[in-house]
């Protein structure tokens, strides 16, 4: 149970309605770093727009070498996301 209150995705409407649909045909699946920005769609849309700009806008970095960093990075922070 999160200590973080959420809006459960059967109460969403409007603006995190559309971002928990998006997520979900994204990742098969709402995550949980995704439903604890409910309360605040304006940010969650935000939050979402700068991970896809950094991991899949134009970059030096290929597709590949941008996944590798995020592992090492996750790995390293001891963070399963």
């Amino acid at each position: 149970m999160p200590w973080i209150r959420e809006v459960p995705p059967e109460d969403a409407s409007g603006l995190l309605r559309q971002q928990l649909d998006e997520a979900e045909e994204r990742a098969g699946r709402v995550w949980h770093i995704v439903q604890v920005m409910s309360l605040n769609p304006e940010a969650l849309r935000d939050s979402i727009g700068f991970y896809l700009t950094i991991m899949k806008g134009e970059s030096p970095l290929s597709r590949v070498q941008r996944e590798m960093l995020a592992t090492v990075v996750s790995v390293e922070l001891e963070c399963h996301y």
